[in-house]
């Protein structure tokens, strides 16, 4: 006796449009996905596949699960991307991205062209610009890299590597900024690379061309760059630690260093969205669902800058308690110095999220914006890759666009830093 077979009628509708399903049994779709959103031509869902989300895109070219099983959760996956397996959630996959099994993709992160990630990475609320690689079992969160010219060229983070992003008193106001975006954008940047087996302690600032040798946990900040860091080991030659101090919950003893990077943190999102509005729009119109993908790619930017002023916000309302703890604990002309930092950010918080809110960066440099924006146009008259455009740039359009972005970085920046005057570096700190 012979038992009828029915495939699920969302999984017939993607078969009969082209999607190779190779096991129809095991892929899952869920109610709520449009599979109109998912592209018919040479997409590929291999067995134990599951797509959920309303907000889900696939482009063509796309194969998921090829080493392991997937779950796509409300992503965007733009053109030729490999999933090969994990959990991917709330993000987007530019051309030709690919992540290797075991990924575990959270929230808002943008993986630009080409980048890449190894066997069991985890990510969430980070930006890869395009070509950055991270190798394999690695805890990436609260991050932006840039640096690299391509897949050859590029930065890397080396496998087992960690960005510690969670601090002792519960907060996470620690993204690490490696690389920026005025200079990264334009695709000529040397690559940084960061040593496997180590560690970044956020927030911190790493220019380009800078090696953290393998086996280094890195606290400080090198934002200029050109550099081999290679600290010396935490470790006495007597045995136990070198620096033992005592620890009390909620009081912190530097907060200069760690707001600053903040700033200049979201400032450096801010540019980008700009970047995304006014030069990289025009490159997502032509492709299929190029619109939707560009709007994900947006909403994604536009969330992460409300995280971080979220997160800044809740170091601001911490300060209490560590004013009261510093005054039991703590004086000298160093703890009227800190008394003054903290009660900066805790009274001036809203005039300090003004900055970021007020869209200040809409304004700034209109000049060198729109000389930039019509070198753009122009180029898009012969060619349409995003990335062979700004490859092919010469170094004095690359030049004003850098100008552009760097200055509102800076005006982001020194308004910021007006709203809590004490937190101000001089110039060679910055």
């Amino acid at each position: 006796m012979k038992m009828g077979i029915e495939f699920p009628d969302r999984i017939i509708q993607l078969m009969r449009k082209g999607v190779n399903i190779p096991n129809p049994f095991s892929v899952e779709v869920d109610e709520e996905v449009n599979v109109d959103k998912i592209s018919g031509n040479s997409v590929t869902l291999h067995s134990g596949t599951r797509i959920y989300g309303a907000k889900t895109l696939i482009c063509s070219g796309v194969e998921l699960g090829g080493e392991l099983p997937v779950t796509v959760v409300d992503c965007q996956v733009g053109p030729d991307v490999e999933l090969k397996g994990g959990f991917f959630k709330d993000s987007v996959f530019l051309e030709k991205v690919e992540m290797a099994s075991g990924a575990h993709v959270r929230e808002c992160c943008i993986l630009e062209e080409e980048s890449r990630g190894g066997h069991t990475v985890g990510i969430k609320q980070t930006i890869l610009f395009p070509f950055v690689t991270l190798g394999s079992l690695i805890n990436f969160c609260d991050c932006f890299m840039a640096g690299g010219t391509d897949r050859k060229n590029h930065s890397e983070v080396g496998s087992s590597y960690i960005h510690f992003n969670y601090t002792p008193n519960q907060d996470k106001a620690t993204p690490s900024l490696i690389g920026d975006v005025p200079r990264g954008v334009m695709l000529n940047q040397p690559p940084i690379f960061l040593g496997g087996q180590g560690g970044l302690v956020g927030p911190v600032r790493v220019g380009y061309e800078t090696v953290i040798s393998a086996g280094t946990v890195y606290r400080e900040d090198c934002p200029e760059g050109g550099k081999l860091l290679n600290p010396p080991t935490p470790y006495s030659t007597k045995g136990g630690f070198l620096d033992e101090k005592e620890f009390e919950a909620g009081l912190y003893s530097d907060v200069k260093k760690r707001v600053y990077n903040n700033i200049c943190y979201v400032a450096n999102l801010l540019a980008l969205r700009q970047w995304y509005i006014h030069v990289r729009q025009p490159f997502f119109q032509t492709g299929e669902f190029g619109p939707e993908l560009y709007a994900g790619a947006v909403e994604k930017l536009q969330l992460s800058i409300k995280e971080r002023l979220k997160r800044l916000q809740d170091l601001s309302g911490k300060m209490e308690k560590s004013i009261k703890i510093g005054e039991k604990k703590l004086s000298g002309s160093d703890w009227k110095t800190l008394l003054r930092q903290k009660t900066e950010l805790l009274e001036n918080w809203p005039r300090l999220e003004e900055c970021f809110t007020r869209g200040y960066e809409e304004e700034i440099d209109l000049k060198n914006r729109d000389s930039f924006i019509q070198t753009i146009h122009n180029r898009l008259e012969e060619f349409s890759d995003y990335i062979e455009i700004i490859k092919e740039l010469n170094p004095e359009s690359s030049s004003i666009g850098t100008a552009w972005l760097q200055a509102i970085v800076d005006h982001l920046i020194k308004s910021a830093l007006e709203a809590i005057p004490s937190y101000k570096y001089s110039t060679k700190n910055r």
